[in-house]
Protein backbone atom coordinates (compact mmCIF):
# COMPACT_ATOMS: atom_id res chain seq x y z
CA UNK A 1 0.00 0.00 0.00
CA UNK A 2 1.47 3.46 -1.10
CA UNK A 3 1.41 5.80 1.52
CA UNK A 4 -0.12 9.29 1.36
CA UNK A 5 1.42 12.48 2.52
CA UNK A 6 -0.02 15.85 2.46
CA UNK A 7 2.50 19.09 2.29
CA UNK A 8 0.86 22.45 3.77
CA UNK A 9 1.96 25.33 2.81
CA UNK A 10 0.85 28.50 5.33
CA UNK A 11 0.84 32.54 4.85
CA UNK A 12 3.05 34.18 2.61
CA UNK A 13 4.87 30.55 1.29
CA UNK A 14 3.01 31.71 -1.71
CA UNK A 15 5.67 34.67 -1.84
CA UNK A 16 9.12 32.21 -1.72
CA UNK A 17 11.50 33.27 -4.24
CA UNK A 18 10.64 37.03 -3.56
CA UNK A 19 10.26 37.72 0.02
CA UNK A 20 13.48 37.89 1.59
CA UNK A 21 15.41 35.79 -0.74
CA UNK A 22 18.62 35.87 1.91
CA UNK A 23 16.13 34.17 4.13
CA UNK A 24 14.18 32.19 2.28
CA UNK A 25 16.23 31.58 -1.09
CA UNK A 26 15.76 32.88 -4.78
CA UNK A 27 13.30 29.86 -6.05
CA UNK A 28 9.73 30.27 -5.94
CA UNK A 29 7.18 27.90 -4.12
CA UNK A 30 6.97 26.16 -7.84
CA UNK A 31 10.29 24.65 -7.77
CA UNK A 32 9.94 23.62 -3.99
CA UNK A 33 6.57 21.58 -4.90
CA UNK A 34 8.42 20.10 -8.21
CA UNK A 35 11.35 18.90 -5.75
CA UNK A 36 8.53 17.80 -2.97
CA UNK A 37 6.79 15.52 -5.40
CA UNK A 38 9.98 14.14 -6.73
CA UNK A 39 11.34 13.19 -3.49
CA UNK A 40 8.25 12.04 -2.42
CA UNK A 41 8.01 9.46 -4.93
CA UNK A 42 11.69 8.54 -4.51
CA UNK A 43 10.24 7.42 -0.90
CA UNK A 44 7.49 5.20 -2.59
CA UNK A 45 5.00 8.38 -1.08
CA UNK A 46 1.68 9.88 -2.94
CA UNK A 47 1.73 13.62 -2.43
CA UNK A 48 -0.29 16.36 -2.28
CA UNK A 49 0.34 20.00 -1.61
CA UNK A 50 -2.12 22.90 -0.30
CA UNK A 51 -0.76 26.45 -0.14
CA UNK A 52 -3.58 29.33 2.18
CA UNK A 53 -2.83 32.49 3.63
CA UNK A 54 -5.88 31.61 5.76
CA UNK A 55 -5.95 29.82 9.12
CA UNK A 56 -9.39 28.46 8.59
CA UNK A 57 -8.60 26.61 5.20
CA UNK A 58 -5.66 25.75 6.85
CA UNK A 59 -7.12 23.89 9.51
CA UNK A 60 -10.01 22.42 7.73
CA UNK A 61 -7.73 20.83 4.92
CA UNK A 62 -6.26 19.07 8.41
CA UNK A 63 -9.58 17.99 9.28
CA UNK A 64 -10.04 16.32 5.76
CA UNK A 65 -6.57 14.97 5.66
CA UNK A 66 -7.40 12.49 8.53
CA UNK A 67 -9.37 10.11 6.39
CA UNK A 68 -7.40 10.50 3.35
CA UNK A 69 -3.98 10.79 4.00
CA UNK A 70 -1.14 9.06 6.26
CA UNK A 71 0.83 11.73 7.30
CA UNK A 72 1.38 15.80 7.19
CA UNK A 73 3.72 18.08 6.71
CA UNK A 74 3.34 21.46 7.42
CA UNK A 75 4.88 24.59 7.72
CA UNK A 76 2.65 26.80 9.30
CA UNK A 77 4.56 30.06 8.74
CA UNK A 78 2.96 32.43 11.63
CA UNK A 79 0.54 30.41 12.82
CA UNK A 80 3.21 28.40 14.07
CA UNK A 81 4.25 30.56 17.04
CA UNK A 82 0.48 31.65 17.98
CA UNK A 83 -2.18 29.68 16.26
CA UNK A 84 -4.14 27.34 19.11
CA UNK A 85 -6.24 26.75 16.72
CA UNK A 86 -3.97 24.98 14.15
CA UNK A 87 -2.37 23.41 17.02
CA UNK A 88 -5.77 21.90 18.18
CA UNK A 89 -6.45 20.85 14.75
CA UNK A 90 -2.91 18.72 14.48
CA UNK A 91 -4.25 16.98 17.65
CA UNK A 92 -7.33 15.94 17.13
CA UNK A 93 -6.53 14.34 13.40
CA UNK A 94 -4.34 11.82 15.17
CA UNK A 95 -1.64 10.90 12.39
CA UNK A 96 1.68 11.83 12.19
CA UNK A 97 2.56 15.44 11.34
CA UNK A 98 6.00 17.47 11.11
CA UNK A 99 6.65 20.67 11.26
CA UNK A 100 8.96 22.17 8.74
CA UNK A 101 10.70 25.76 8.73
CA UNK A 102 12.99 27.05 5.65
CA UNK A 103 14.85 29.16 8.15
CA UNK A 104 16.41 28.48 11.58
CA UNK A 105 13.81 29.67 13.20
CA UNK A 106 15.76 30.23 16.73
CA UNK A 107 18.55 32.28 15.18
CA UNK A 108 15.87 34.83 14.28
CA UNK A 109 13.52 37.49 16.14
CA UNK A 110 12.98 35.85 19.73
CA UNK A 111 9.11 35.29 19.11
CA UNK A 112 9.93 32.59 16.39
CA UNK A 113 11.61 30.35 18.85
CA UNK A 114 8.48 29.42 20.10
CA UNK A 115 5.86 26.87 18.22
CA UNK A 116 2.42 26.58 19.89
CA UNK A 117 1.91 23.49 16.89
CA UNK A 118 5.66 21.13 17.94
CA UNK A 119 3.88 19.65 20.85
CA UNK A 120 1.67 17.72 19.31
CA UNK A 121 3.90 17.07 16.04
CA UNK A 122 5.60 14.05 15.87
CA UNK A 123 8.84 16.18 15.41
CA UNK A 124 10.22 19.67 13.86
CA UNK A 125 12.79 19.92 11.02
CA UNK A 126 13.99 24.00 10.54
CA UNK A 127 16.81 25.65 9.08
CA UNK A 128 18.08 23.66 6.29
CA UNK A 129 16.54 25.68 3.86
CA UNK A 130 14.16 23.84 1.16
CA UNK A 131 16.13 20.65 2.96
CA UNK A 132 13.92 20.70 5.50
CA UNK A 133 10.82 19.52 3.50
CA UNK A 134 12.86 16.60 2.39
CA UNK A 135 14.05 15.49 5.51
CA UNK A 136 10.59 15.69 6.75
CA UNK A 137 9.41 13.56 3.75
CA UNK A 138 12.55 10.67 4.41
CA UNK A 139 11.24 11.02 8.17
CA UNK A 140 7.26 10.22 7.09
CA UNK A 141 8.61 7.45 4.88
CA UNK A 142 10.65 5.54 7.61
CA UNK A 143 7.71 5.92 10.03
Amino acid sequence: MIKKILVIHGPNLNLLGEREPGVYGNDGIEVLNSNIIDRAKKHGLECEIFQSNHEGAIIDKLHSARKEFDGVIINAGAYTHYSYAVRDAISAIKIPCIEVHISNVDARESFRANSVIAPVCKGSISGFGFGSYYLAIQALSEL
